[in-house]
């Protein structure tokens, strides 16, 4: 459902003006009233994994790597953000709470995407109890036993005009927070974010094409992050990895980019196949673009370089389709990635500020 007024403010909330304000006006200074976040906070669950209105952005963050019966590769992403207008509460259609929603299927030839944008407090979005994440009719809902974790087993559903798709998720390791006990720092000036991610997921289900139908399994990685002023404003966009290694060991990592020099303010968190993490802080993960693509107009850098040497890790990625671009309101390069070097699998990459 759409409507004028929503779309308005999301071109407010979501996009800002970037240039001034970081990526999708992510730096603009939050103000006194709204929380921030604090490296004492503990994370609870499963409290965490529902909305936080207090806070100005939030996101529930969902991208697979799959596989067809036949080998093929495919990719999905499902995102529900929240973003608040003000720090006040009010409900029904005062509400100051804006929905927004993205999905994708990507193939080695083609990129399909979709997106929803919805008020808060009608029912036309939001999270509710028992844990289900939704927008209209995309969903993403826990099927969890009640003495499980809510994020251990999820439904997801989403469709658009040329695409949809059901995936059943299950999670075969913890929970991992990222940077301090999940208190994660973005620039040098210390803005900042609560984050986690459930990334052991694996995934069976259906994708339904233009070609037909099609069953596929792989594994996924979930992301919750939630702050009011996660970027520095000279900060125009970030390069993200969440990468799957055949050994069973993980890797999230991202650089952050100042619009002056274009170097990166960069954070991992290296996750064992058994969950145990070490977080590295700036500088100690090295990223490096190798080859451009033109897309959508656009120079984007599709193939990268990681280097993390205290694991030895050194590997370069290959995107499976170079044209995954995200035309939506704030528009970014997103998708998954091949990994090769001194390991192999699979991920994703997600590029903004292009």
């Amino acid at each position: 459902m759409r409507d004028d007024l929503t779309a308005a403010l999301l071109c407010v909330v979501f996009a800002g003006p970037a240039s001034a304000q970081g990526f999708a006006g992510l730096g603009a200074d939050a103000g006194a009233d709204f929380a921030m976040p604090n490296p004492e906070r503990e994370l609870t669950f499963p409290a965490d994994h529902f909305a936080h209105p207090g806070y100005r952005i939030e996101w529930w963050y969902l991208t697979a790597t799959l596989e067809g019966a036949d080998g093929r590769e495919y990719g999905a992403q499902w995102t529900l953000f929240r973003s608040a207008l003000s720090p006040t509460m009010a409900d029904g259609w005062e509400t100051n709470q804006i929905w927004l929603g993205h999905a994708a299927v990507t193939t080695p030839d083609a990129h399909r995407f979709a997106e929803r944008y919805a008020r808060g407090g009608i029912g036309q979005a939001g999270i509710s109890d028992p844990f289900a994440a939704f927008i209209d009719d995309w969903s993403m809902t826990s099927a969890a036993d009640p003495e499980e974790d809510p994020l251990d087993v999820l439904s997801l559903t989403a469709r658009g005009s040329d695409f949809a798709y059901a995936l059943e998720l299950t999670a075969e390791g913890p929970l991992v927070r990222h940077g301090e006990d999940g208190y994660s720092v973005k620039s040098p000036e210390g803005q900042a974010s609560h984050y986690y991610s459930q990334p052991f997921y694996t995934v069976e289900g259906t994708l339904d094409l233009p070609s037909g139908e099609v069953e596929v399994t792989g594994k996924a990685w979930l992301d919750r992050e939630w702050s009011s002023q996660p970027l520095a404003a000279n900060q125009s966009g970030w390069d993200w990895f969440s990468l799957s290694f055949d050994s069973g060991a993980k890797l999230m990592g991202f650089g952050l980019r100042t619009d002056e020099q274009g170097t990166h303010f960069t954070s991992a968190t290296w996750i064992e196949d058994d969950g145990t993490t070490e977080t590295y802080g700036d500088g100690a993960l090295a990223l490096t673009p190798l080859r451009t693509a033109s897309v959508e107009g656009r120079s984007i850098p599709v193939e990268w370089r990681l280097v993390l040497p205290d694991r030895g890790l050194d590997v370069t990625t290959q995107p499976l389709n170079p044209q995954a671009w995200m035309g939506t309101s704030f528009p970014y390069w997103e998708g998954p990635i091949s990994i090769a070097g001194s390991h192999s699998g699979r991920g994703y990459l997600e590029m903004t500020g292009y």
